[in-house]
C-alpha cells in the first residue's frame, strides 16, 4: 500500500470516529468492580514467606460490562448500562463510578440476595503480586432479569447492543434471547464467555478471542495460521445465525470472518504491551460504534484494532479516548498532549506502573534554554514529566493583554516534541491547583526564584505524601527579558 492509499484509509477511519458522537448503545451484562492496591516491596514477612508491600496508593475502576460502558461513554456516545449489583459497599462504589462516567444505570438492579462481582489486585512495582474475587456466578433468578429488561426498554431504544458475557450469571440463555428480540435495525455484538455460540442467537456478531473460538470449536488452533482459524470460525457463526466473527489475536491482532465473503486479517499496530485488562471491552466498544454508524465491517474492525493496541499500552482497564485512536490510526503513538481528564487516566495507569511523576508547569510562552534547563533538571527527577501550561486566556490575565506571543496549542505542541516531556495540558485557571490536584504527582517542580511558601499547590502535595522541589535558573535567561531585547531590537532598525 503506498503512502497516498494509506492516508486516504486513515481519513476514511477517522471520519467514522467523528461520527460517534449522539449514538445511543445499551451495554447488558455483567459488572464489576475493579480495585488496584499498588505499592513497594522492600522485604518479606516474618510471619510468613510472603512480600510485604508498602501501600502508596489505591484506586477503584469499573470492571466488566461496566468498563465497556464507560468506555463508550469516553468515545462520545450516549451509553445505557443494564446488569445486577448486590446490596453492598462495592455496589454503591459501582454506581457512583457510573454516574461520574455519565452512565445511565436504570436498569442496574440491586439484589440483596447477590455480592457485587469484586476484583482486588495487589501490584508491587507494577507486577500483579496477588488477586482476591468476590463473586456469585449463578444465574440469576427470572423476576431479576425480567424487572432489568423492563427497566432497560424504559426510554429510547438503542442505536446497537453490546452484551458483555463474563458468565457471572447475568446473560442466562432466556436473557439473551429477550434483548436480542429487542434490537431492532441495529447491530448487537457480544464478547462471548460460553463455548456454545448458539445461545447468541440473534446477534448479528460475537467477537471471541482464540482460546474461546478454541473451545468452541473443539479443536487447538495456531494463532499464525489465520486460514485454520477462520475455516473454525465460520461454520460456528453460520449455526448461530450471525453474520460474522472477530477473532482477536492479541499481539497478532484480529480476524474478520464474515459467514459470507473472504475473511481478512488485520495486523496488531505494535505498541509496547504493558497490560492486556480491558483491551476486549475496548475493541468490542469501538468494534459496536463503528457498526451503529454503518461502517463496513472491515473499517470497523480496523478501528477496533487500533483502539486495542491502545489499551494495552496502559495498566488496567482503562478507557481510550479518540484522540490515542487518532494518534494510533496516524502512526503517531507517542501522542502526549491531553485533556485535563484523560491525563488523570493516564497518570493512574503510571502510579500502577510505579512510576515516580514530576509535575511542573508555566506559561512557556517563546520557549527557550531557560525553559529546557528546568524542564531537563525536572525529568531527573523521576520517571514521567507531566507539564501543565496556561491557557491563552490565563496568560493574558497574569501577563497582560499583549501575551501570549505563541497560541496555546503551538505552545503546547513544542513542548510535546521534547523527547524528556511525557505529557502536556492546557489549564484555562490562573493557578495549576485543580490539574495538579487530579494528576497527583510524586514531586511538584519550581524554579529557584521562588521561596517554598510561595509555591502553589505546596500544601497539598506534603499532606498527600509528595514533595516540592526547586531547580536553579539560568541567569539572565526569560520570556519577558527576551521580549525586551526583541523590542529594542525592533526600535532600533
Amino acid at each position: 500500500m503506498n503512502e497516498d492509499t494509506r492516508m486516504a484509509e486513515v481519513s476514511s477511519l477517522l471520519a467514522i470516529l467523528e461520527r460517534y458522537q449522539g449514538l445511543h448503545i445499551w451495554v447488558v451484562g455483567d459488572l464489576m468492580l475493579d480495585e488496584y492496591v499498588m505499592g513497594a516491596v522492600e522485604r518479606i514477612s516474618p510471619e510468613a514467606p510472603v512480600p510485604v508491600v508498602r501501600v502508596r496508593d489505591s484506586e477503584s475502576r469499573l470492571g466488566g460490562a461496566a468498563n465497556v460502558a464507560r468506555q463508550v461513554a469516553a468515545l462520545g456516545a450516549e451509553v445505557t448500562l443494564a446488569g445486577v449489583i448486590g446490596d453492598d459497599v462495592a455496589g454503591a462504589e459501582l454506581l457512583r463510578l457510573c454516574g461520574a462516567s455519565n452512565i445511565n444505570t436504570r436498569a442496574v438492579i440491586k439484589l440483596p440476595e447477590r455480592r457485587t462481582t469484586r476484583k482486588l489486585r495487589i501490584l508491587g512495582h507494577s507486577q500483579q503480586l496477588l488477586r482476591l474475587d468476590w463473586e456469585d456466578v449463578k444465574p440469576c433468578a427470572v423476576q431479576a432479569t425480567v424487572r432489568m429488561i423492563s427497566k432497560l426498554t424504559d426510554g429510547p431504544r438503542p442505536d446497537a447492543i453490546i452484551l458483555s458475557d463474563y458468565a457471572k450469571g447475568v446473560l442466562t440463555a432466556e436473557t439473551i434471547a429477550a434483548v436480542t428480540g429487542l434490537r431492532g435495525t441495529g447491530p448487537v455484538v457480544v464478547d462471548p464467555k460460553h463455548r456454545d455460540f448458539t445461545r447468541y442467537r440473534g446477534a448479528t456478531t460475537i467477537t471471541p478471542n482464540l482460546r474461546e473460538l478454541e473451545a468452541a470449536a473443539g479443536q487447538t488452533l495456531d494463532a499464525d495460521d489465520t486460514a485454520a482459524i477462520a475455516a473454525a470460525a465460520r461454520p460456528l457463526a453460520a449455526a448461530a445465525g450471525l453474520d460474522a466473527m472477530v477473532v482477536t489475536l492479541g499481539d497478532r491482532g484480529m480476524l474478520m470472518v464474515p459467514v459470507q465473503g473472504h475473511d481478512v486479517a488485520v495486523p496488531a499496530i505494535q505498541r509496547a504491551v504493558y497490560d492486556v485488562t480491558g483491551a476486549g471491552d475496548t475493541a468490542i466498544s469501538v468494534l459496536t460504534l463503528s457498526l451503529a454508524c454503518q461502517a463496513p465491517l472491515l473499517a470497523a474492525t480496523q478501528l477496533a484494532n487500533a483502539a486495542a493496541g491502545v489499551s494495552v499500552g496502559q495498566i488496567g482497564a482503562v478507557a481510550v479516548d479518540v484522540g490515542s485512536i487518532r494518534d494510533a490510526l496516524a502512526a503517531r503513538p507517542d501522542g502526549k498532549i491531553f485533556r485535563r481528564d484523560d491525563l488523570a487516566t493516564r497518570a493512574a495507569s503510571w502510579r500502577m506502573a510505579g512510576k515516580r511523576i514530576v509535575f511542573t508547569n508555566g506559561c512557556f510562552d517563546l520557549l527557550h534554554a531557560g525553559h529546557l534547563s528546568l524542564l531537563g533538571q525536572a525529568a531527573k527527577l523521576g520517571d514521567v514529566l507531566v507539564l501543565a501550561i496556561n491557557s491563552d486566556a490565563s496568560v493574558r490575565r497574569l501577563k497582560g493583554p499583549e501575551r501570549p506571543l505563541v497560541p496555546q496549542e503551538d505552545r503546547a505542541a513544542m513542548l510535546a516534541a521534547l523527547g524528556f516531556v511525557d505529557a502536556v495540558t492546557i489549564f484555562d485557571e490562573d493557578t495549576p491547583l485543580e490539574v495538579l490536584q487530579s494528576v497527583r504527582p510524586h514531586v511538584l517542580v519550581k524554579g529557584g526564584d521562588y521561596r517554598l511558601e510561595e509555591v502553589v499547590g505546596r500544601e497539598w502535595m506534603e499532606a498527600a505524601g509528595g514533595r516540592v522541589a526547586l531547580v536553579p535558573l539560568v541567569p539572565e535567561k526569560s520570556t519577558s527579558a527576551l521580549v525586551e531585547r526583541i523590542r529594542e531590537a525592533g526600535n532600533s532598525s
